[in-house]
Formats: structure tokens, sequence, C-alpha cells
């Protein structure tokens, strides 16, 4: 999922199918999902970058069908049930998340892009202007959140009490750090940039607030350890992860066809990332654990 275009609480305006929620594991599916040459795939609104991997997968013998869904919350019961054969939606965090509550399965297949998420300030031009007792307001759902402060705790402005790839407000050091933060709502981040020193803003709300990617003080990026947790995924059931021609299709995305469509409908902002299964599994669980942990 792509936390800026596509972030955690948006929703799209598309067409909305009536699902039922399981929970339990995955696996009710029998057969081989890529069986009858379609593999069907479970997105939250379509666009070019979609339509650009589609023809890619024609040119190789592959039919991909998409299945489109109103909110994020309708794609993973989807893919559980077998409705879909992919989604193709979220990040390993969002993952993680579904799979605690849900009690699933849903294994990640390949990985796409990242969106880098930055830091913005009215006040300030440099991150070494920052300075004890300043306050940075960040997203307040959990997801979000804790992307926003491991951006905050790379650009040296906070520091944990632990090491944790999902941390809360409740995991900084504050006799270490130079700022405290405020946790509000999504679309209220931009709003508080005139009332705090900074503010982490998802891409969703650069454009109303008159502000561009290029304006970040700081963001986190591929290279970034904490940001793999957030880098969009293909995912399948969990017997299907490793299938040959479900895997293919996830490749396909890197075809440079499909990633200039993505270049050019996010203008530049994503940036492709092509992490091994094993990796994208491996950040999934770690960051279940670590929400399994803040419960406890």
């Amino acid at each position: 999922m792509r936390s800026q275009r596509l972030t955690f609480f948006a929703l799209a305006t598309t067409l909305g199918l009536t699902l039922t929620a399981c929970g339990g594991e995955s696996g009710t599916s029998a057969e081989n999902p890529a069986d009858d040459g379609v593999v069907t795939i479970g997105v939250v609104g379509e666009n070019s970058t979609h339509e650009a991997l589609q023809q890619v997968a024609e040119e190789n013998g592959v039919t991909v069908e998409y299945v489109s869904f109103s909110d994020y919350q309708q794609p993973n019961p989807a893919l559980s049930s077998g409705e879909i054969d992919l989604n193709w939606f979220q990040h390993p965090a969002f993952l993680a998340d579904y799979n605690n509550n849900a009690e699933d399965t849903i294994t990640p297949v390949g990985s796409t892009s990242i969106y880098p998420l930055g830091l913005y300030s009215e006040e300030y031009t440099s991150l070494d202007q920052f300075q004890e007792g300043d306050t940075v307001a960040v997203p307040n759902d959990s997801i979000n959140l804790s992307r926003g402060l491991l951006v905050l705790e790379e650009a040296g402005l906070i520091r944990f009490t632990s090491e944790t790839t999902a941390p809360t407000e409740f995991d900084i050091d504050e006799e270490n750090s130079t700022v405290s933060v405020t946790p509000v709502s999504a679309e209220q981040t931009v709003l508080s940039l005139d009332s705090v020193q900074g503010s982490i803003v998802n891409n969703d709300f650069l454009a109303d607030a008159g502000l561009d990617a290029d304006d970040a003080l700081f963001e986190d990026g591929a290279d970034s350890e904490g940001a793999r947790a957030y880098v969009n995924l293909f995912a399948a059931q969990e017997q299907w992860a490793e299938d040959e021609t479900l895997q293919q299709v996830a490749g396909f995305y890197h075809d440079p066809a499909v990633l200039e469509a993505e270049a050019n409908e996010t203008d530049g902002t994503a940036v492709p990332l092509q992490l091994e299964q094993q990796e994208l599994e491996d950040i999934t669980t770690r960051y279940a654990e670590d929400l399994q942990g803040q419960s406890e």
C-alpha cells in the first residue's frame, strides 16, 4: 500500500464488493489460482500503472484481470477467501497488522515501490534549526505513526528507549530527544504546520497544502532500513505465495514499461525497490511481532 497516494485511511471511490470477513488461516482455494489461465488481482482503484502491467503480462502470455475495491479493508479478506489470486495495495506493516488481527497468514510475493515520507516545516529550512522544546505533528494512526517516528529517529530528532520496527510515542526517550511529538489525524498534520515547528505529512495531503515532495527537510527512502516495512507489495494466500505464475506476475512490475507508467503517474515520487521474497516475509514477521509486543 502506498502510504502517500494509497495511505492507510484513504478511501478510493471505485467499485465496492460486499465481502464476508474471514479469520483463521488462508487456504480456502483448493486449486492452483493460475490453472484457468487468468490471474485476478485485487486493487483499490485502477490507474495507468495497473494498465501497463496488464499489457506486459499479456505480451508474456498471462491474462491479468483486476477487481477494484472501495477501501483497504476489503482486498485481504477477498484474497483469503479465494475470490482473487493476488492483491496489490499494501505494504508489510499493513499486512502484519491485518494478519495479527485476522489471525491470517497472507504472504508477500513481490515488492513494487516505496513512497518516501517527509518532514515539513513552515518555520525552518534545515534540520539543524530544530531545537529543544520544538514540537512535531505526526499522524496518529498506528501504521503511519510508527513510520513517522522512524523518520524523526533517522533525522536525529528523537531517540527510542529500545529497538523496535513499530514504535509508538511511548517508546520515545524524551530526555535524549530534541523534539516532542503531537499525534494528530493524518489530514491535520498539514493544518498543524502553522502551530508547530514541523509535521510528518503523507503525500496525499501535500498538494492541498501547496507543498511539494521536494520541500521536505528530511525523508526516508529505499535505502533506509526502517522504511522497508512500507514498500508496496503483491500478496497471496500462503499456500500459493511461491507459485511460479504469481511470482512472474509480481515481477512484471519491474518491467521498464510499468516503471515508466508509475513514474508518470506519481510525478517521479515512487522509488522502485525489488526485494527478495524471503526478506519481505521476514520484515512482515518482525513487524507483526513488534505489534504484538505493544499489546502485552
